[in-house]
Parts: structure tokens; sequence; C-alpha cells
């Protein structure tokens, strides 16, 4: 099977992340990296073994052997890259959140739509084999009907005025950096979309939330979730039944998850891998290039206009 060539974009830390894992895709070859320095361009690509390596990211796009372009740059930067990757004839795996607004996101979705181009917001997360077991229980029945689902991701991140976090013009905030993590995995295993929202939210000297509660309810299921930039929050998922409940330990990057009966654990799962876990949307990303679809139904297009959605009214209410 014809290896499908990755151009990077951005030598940062979250690209040097993906391309760590690149290794263990086995359809993926790391073809080349752009950044805006060729210095830090050249320097991932001997760290990582890229062919190639470009200053300016449009020099990328438009090289003929580049298949897809995997975009890690600042929310912010995200539209205009992946727009320029989409008008060059590429497939795109961008960074969550994929776009900092609802029209920005349904913009680029129906511009790859009529160029028969794949785009994929890389949340890798719902690739995770142990997420996809905890769905399986639920679907199974194994805690009997969802009553409430409980997310949070938090790390405490030094404030920095000037840092991609916490700048307003950066599109920073915990809300788009981590918060998405929590709506998305919510959205993962609830049936409807979070309706009855409050929300509570702590504001930095840059005007950036760095604390975000949110409260609601989806249909008959209770929703909590929260995100922080001040403190490590417990970054598990629990997902509680009237029959029992499923803990998925740190849910954002899941590697395991427990099943229990009351006090009693009946179930668990560890996928027992050796990388981080992003290869796992890289393998997805190369079998729909070569299938030449533009959307997953694993990380669809609806989903991530339901995410920005989601983003925007919980914006709102801070």
């Amino acid at each position: 099977m014809k290896k499908i060539n990755w151009g990077i974009v951005s030598a940062g830390r979250i690209a040097a992340l993906f391309c760590q894992d690149l290794v263990f895709s086995p359809q993926s070859h790391l073809y080349a990296v752009a950044a805006r320095q060729q210095a830090d361009a050249d320097t991932f690509a001997k760290q990582y073994g890229a062919d190639k390596s470009y200053q300016g990211y449009q020099a990328l796009f438009d090289d003929p052997n580049v298949d897809i372009v995997y975009i890690a740059t600042p929310h912010n930067f995200h539209f205009k890259q992946a727009y320029d990757a989409l008008m060059a004839g590429k497939h795109v795996l961008c960074e969550k959140p994929m776009t900092v607004s609802v029209e920005e996101c349904q913009q680029l979705c129906q511009l790859a739509q009529q160029k028969g181009l794949l785009l994929m917001e890389a949340l890798w997360t719902y690739f995770l084999p142990a997420m996809k077991q905890a769905k399986q229980w639920l679907d199974d029945g194994k805690i009997g009907q969802l009553k409430h689902v409980k997310v949070d991701f938090g790390y405490p991140i030094p404030f920095s005025p000037n840092g991609r976090e916490y700048n307003p013009q950066l599109a920073g905030g915990c809300l788009l950096d981590m918060g998405i993590y929590p709506l998305a995995i919510a959205d993962y295993f609830l049936a409807a979309d979070i309706d009855d929202l409050y929300v509570q939210a702590q504001l930095c000297e840059t005007g950036v939330e760095d604390d975000v509660i949110i409260i609601g309810k989806s249909e008959h299921v209770a929703v909590s979730l929260a995100s922080s930039f001040q403190c490590r929050l417990s970054n598990n998922a629990y997902l509680i039944g009237d029959k029992g409940y499923i803990v998925i330990p740190d849910a954002f990057r899941a590697s395991e998850c427990h099943l229990y009966h009351l006090d009693d654990l009946v179930d668990s799962y560890a996928d027992n891998r050796h990388s981080l876990g992003y290869h796992f949307e890289a393998d997805e990303a190369c079998r729909l290039v070569a299938l030449g679809v533009a959307q997953s139904d694993i990380v669809s297009h609806q989903d991530s206009v339901l995410f920005q959605s989601q983003l925007a009214r919980v914006k709102a209410l801070i």
C-alpha cells in the first residue's frame, strides 16, 4: 500500500508529539515540515526524519509530493492555513479547535466538500481504544441508563501575558485550549446537544478565562465539565448510570477504562500501547485519504461545527 506523505505545519511542541507517533502508523511517511524560520524547520526535520524542510507554509502547500498536512499552530491561524492548504489541493488534519468560530468551520467544511479533499479535526481522543471500549460498555447497557457525565481537564500553566495560552490576540484562554476536551468527550457519549448551560469562569489579567466550570443537560443526562490553567484537575471522565459507572482516567489521552457496578469493579481495559496515541488519528486520516472521502464518520464535519457552536455558547456566558 502506498505511503501517505505528511507535511507538518509548525515545528512546535504539539507537532513534535504527533511526529514522534508517526513511526507507529504504517501507512504514514513524514515527508516535510514548515516553520516561520528555516533554522527551526531544519532542526525539526533532522530530529524527526523529515525529507524536506521549508521556511513558510505556502512552500509546503505547493510541494506536489505532500499528500496531507497536519496543522499544529495556535488556534487563530488554523482557518487561513487550512484554507490555503485545501486551495492547494492538500488533505488536512487540523488541531483542535479547528477554527475559532462556527462560520470559519462551516466555510472550511464546505470548501473541503467542493474540492473532494479530506478535512478532519485532530481530536485524537476519539480514536483511542479505551474510549471505544467505554462507549461499547455504555451502548451494551453495562451501566444502565446514563444519568451523569462528568469530565474535566486542567493543568497549571504559569501566567505569561504574551504566551499563547494567555494572549487574547492568539485566541488564548483555557476554554479553547483545554475546554474543548471535556465538551468533545461529553459529546462522544451523549445522544444530544448540551442545553440549559450555566457557566462560571475566572478571568486573568489579559482578560481571557483561566478557569471555567460548565453545567448543563443533554435530554435526561446531567453534564458537569471543567477546564483550568490554574490547577491540575482530575482529568478523568465519569459516565454514571442507574446500574453502575465507568471511569476513564486521564480521559484526554485515555489508555484505560474501568467498569463498576455500585462499589464493585467488574471489568477493566488497558490498551498497553507504547505510543502516545496520536498515531490512531493518523491511521484514520491515511485510510480516508486512500478512500478519497472528504470527512471522517468518527470526527465528522457536523461534529466540528457542533464543537464550535458549543464553544461559542459557553464563551457568550463568560
